[in-house]
């Protein structure tokens, strides 16, 4: 796990490696552990260092291999390098560390940009052929390791970051109207490749890019989970499915480091546990996080947690966080996001990976559990909806509001003629495959949602503290397996019922069969005293009223009501408008 950042220029123009410089800094917090620069004329590549496979100076990166011609800079893990390797070496390759970043290079030297179909793991690399000047970007299925992109004439700069690249200069900071709307509507989720910023966009999931030194380029999607059935019987599907889980628990266990779960107290974090302890993992730790209650809601699910790590006989840490923690980390959070993220699970993460950072390097997480098995609500009215009228009964159950209240929120230069979010969404349910309205819905949240929400999420406030998360759910043939999956057997008892019955007598039925949780963080979901001053505050900035994207009536209804207005979903409104402002001011924009 790292941070990546490079410029690559077209033709003869010599790159800037100034500008990389300045990108460093910015990735310090995802590699603590050492910083690497190239240079090689038209290219530059940094690099800032996480130590989790091979700690010694070989693993080091930018890594070059002068014998086959190539450079390359990595953020991920491949869990299957081992493997990789053994193949690789019987082909003739020998090896000069035992890292993964070198199993990616002979990978890359023997298989080319198919290379990555032969990756378990989660990744973003660049890799420079040296004779032909020729630059690949590749992404993981997932998305789970970010790649951002400012491309202008003449030049692309890459970064983990998008922060990262404002600090390089030269970027177009206007706010992309699509990707407001999208904030706006689509669940405050900006797909790829939009950015809420112009001048930057994002390479998307399970993408190639392959760049000639002309800079022109070609860009393909090699991975997608196919939504058509396998023929499993019904009453197999949840043997099948633990047995993939336990694969996939076991595969995020290499490291050269210890590996601890961030456990919740949920299903999906508790079954990692379960199968971790299965697998005769001893000295297991693990950490949970509750904050003051708020608003009638508590702020802990510390009952479920320490049910799990008594059973288990884990090394547990108990994280409780007051005001007087809670405040300062707000600025923290946003600070570390690479895009506005609205979820208060983000401040949660935030100061959870603070504390957990102290005593691992590398944890697993229980994230995209919902997305895969059918686990939200809005799942269950889809089912049995014609396909024909999927799209708007989608939008019905998750978008934040109607497209025709948007010209009473914002201002009327930020409207956009049509309504994008919708149009995204009918060009994906219209797509061949995912004949159900289910299956539509999961595969455009697993493709997207899933990729810039809770992923991003634990990806940037991990990154934050040096703390590599690892999702086992979202292991990509686990995610195909669920795919195929009749969406009866996922909603059955209230959701994901494939994943409740292939933890039963592994999990204990308390926390299966409990009422769905989540982080609760109540000082954002009831905004009062000092957090509502400081939303206040950004709402009224000098640089709010300049960019003017909302109207003033809207916002100062808000704030005389700051916790009734709430979203299709639930999440407040006020906080939404000033995420995205004290997003926008920390960043200087």
């Amino acid at each position: 796990m790292c941070g990546i950042a490079g410029e690559i220029c077209y033709g003869d123009r010599p790159a800037d490696t100034e500008a990389v410089r300045r990108m460093m800094p910015c990735l310090q917090s995802r590699g603590p552990d050492g910083e690497g620069l190239w240079d090689d004329g038209r290219l530059a590549f940094g690099h800032r260092r996480l130590r989790i496979i091979d700690l010694s100076d070989n693993g080091r990166q930018p890594m070059t291999d002068e014998q086959l011609g190539l450079t390359v800079v990595f953020n991920g893990c491949v869990y299957n390098y081992q493997e990789l390797r053994e193949e690789l070496q019987g082909y003739g390759y020998t090896f000069f560390s035992t890292s993964d970043t070198e199993v990616i290079l002979k990978a890359y030297h023997r298989w080319g940009a198919d290379c990555v179909t032969r990756f378990l793991g989660m990744f973003a690399f660049a890799i420079a052929e040296h004779a032909s000047g020729t630059v690949t970007l590749a992404r993981d299925r997932l998305g789970i390791k970010p790649m951002y992109l400012a491309e202008t004439p003449g030049r692309l700069r890459f970064a983990s970051t998008l922060p990262a690249l404002l600090a390089a200069g030269g970027v177009d900071t206007t706010i992309d109207k699509v990707a407001l709307h999208h904030y706006m509507t689509f669940h405050s989720v900006v797909p790829a490749p939009r950015t809420v910023l112009t001048g930057i966009r994002k390479l998307p999931p399970a993408t190639v890019r392959v760049i000639q030194k002309d800079g022109t380029s070609t860009e393909r999607v090699y991975w997608e989970a196919n939504h058509s059935r396998l023929q499993v019987a019904p009453a197999d599907w949840a043997g099948e499915l633990r047995e993939r889980l336990r694969l996939a628990v076991e595969r995020r266990m290499v490291a050269d480091v210890p590996v601890g779960v961030l456990l919740s107290g949920g299903l999906d974090s508790s079954f990692i546990v379960a199968l971790l302890a299965e697998q005769g993992q001893t000295g297991l730790t693990t950490f949970s996080i509750g904050f003051d209650a708020g608003g009638g809601e508590s702020g802990d699910e510390f009952e479920y947690s320490d049910l799990i790590a008594r059973k288990f006989g884990t090394t547990h840490h108990q994280i409780r966080i007051g005001q007087e923690r809670f405040l300062p980390a707000v600025e923290r959070t946003v600070a570390a996001m690479s895009e506005p993220m609205v979820s208060h699970d983000c401040i949660a993460f935030n100061l959870l990976s603070e504390d957990v950072a102290k005593q691992v390097k590398v944890v697993q997480s229980g994230q995209g559990a919902d997305e895969i098995l059918a686990g939200y609500s809005w799942y269950p009215p889809l089912a049995g909806v014609d396909r024909d009228k999927a799209v708007e009964a989608y939008a019905k159950e998750f978008f934040d509001r109607p497209h025709g209240a948007l010209a009473r929120q914002l201002n009327p230069e930020w409207l956009t003629e049509n309504d994008p979010s919708l149009e995204f969404v009918a060009a994906s349910f219209g797509r061949p495959g995912a004949t159900t309205a289910v299956d539509a819905a999961l595969r455009l949240d697993s493709q997207v949602m899933l990729v810039d929400d809770p992923v991003k999420r634990v990806d940037n406030m991990t990154m934050a503290w040096g703390l590599e998360a690892r999702v086992p759910f979202l292991d990509h043939e686990l995610v195909e397996f669920a795919a195929a999956c009749p969406p009866e057997i996922k909603l059955a008892q209230g959701g994901k019922g494939v994943l409740k019955d292939a933890a039963r007598g592994l999990v204990p039925d308390e926390v299966i069969d409990r009422p769905k949780g989540y982080f609760p963080v109540p000082g954002i979901r009831h905004l009062e005293g000092p957090m509502l001053e400081k939303v206040r505050d950004a709402l009224h900035a000098t640089a709010a009223r300049q960019r003017g994207l909302f109207r003033t009536e809207y916002v100062e209804a808000l704030l005389a009501d700051p916790n009734t207005p709430r979203t299709t979903l639930g999440a407040n409104q006020l906080w939404q408008l000033a995420l995205l402002e004290m997003w926008l001011q920390d960043k200087g924009i």
